[in-house]
Formats: C-alpha cells, structure tokens, sequence
C-alpha cells in the first residue's frame, strides 16, 4: 500500500432516492452504508455515514475525501447494491496521491455520476 494521506468514505444515510418513504422504513442511503460497512474497505480508508448531501433526487450520494492536497468527489445514482461498485472507486482514488484517477480507470459508474469535483484545499506546486 502507498503511504499517502488517509482517504474518508463518506456516505449519506438520509437518502430516499426520490422516494416516499415512511418514516419506519430504513432508508436506501442507510443500506448503502451498512453494504459498505460490510465489505472489505481498502487499507487507509475510513467509512462514515453522514445526514443528507442535498442530492436526494439522484440516488444515493458517497463523497471521497483525503488529505489537504487530494480532489474530493461527489457520486450520485448509487444504490444499496452498490456497494462493489464503491469499494472499486474507491480503492482506486486511495491508490493516488492527488486523487485524480484517469477517467478511464474509474469504474464505469463513476464516469458518468459525478455530481461535484472539488480542488484540494492546498493547490499542487506548480498552481500556486
């Protein structure tokens, strides 16, 4: 493994996915969440469930995070199935040290539900 800055899977488990749902029904985003908790999380990665990223008409919303100087990513349209999905993402962001996975090596999923890219707080060297 790499000795990059810890990545946070962040997961919001408020999402109904556009649904109605009554209030004694556990939510989409909750299932995500416990999906994920179940799964075999990438070393350095931390999983958080998080109340509502106000994209709730687009699916289940996760958001990737690390370090001062990664990218952060928003992903929408997710599903409590999709968890395999995630944990491919991200273990591929945790394996760069920017955050920057090359589009085509993102999983198909993540290509075309990006929902926001948000710069790192420190800017690269060369930006500065």
């Amino acid at each position: 493994m790499n000795d990059y800055a810890p990545v946070e899977l962040l997961v919001c488990t408020t999402c109904r996915r556009g649904q109605e749902l009554p209030d004694t029904e556990e939510r989409p985003g909750a299932l995500l969440h416990r999906a994920l908790a179940a799964g075999e999380l990438p070393e350095g990665v931390t999983l958080f469930g998080v109340e509502c990223f106000s994209n709730c008409d687009h699916g289940c919303s996760i958001a990737l995070r690390g370090g001062s100087r990664r990218w952060t990513y928003v992903y929408g349209n997710l599903d409590p199935s999709s968890a395999d999905v995630v944990l491919d993402g991200v273990a591929r962001y945790r394996a760069t040290s920017d955050g920057l996975v090359p589009w085509r090596e993102r999983p198909e999923h993540f290509r075309k539900n990006c929902i926001a890219r948000i710069p790192p707080i420190e800017p690269p060297e060369a930006a500065k």
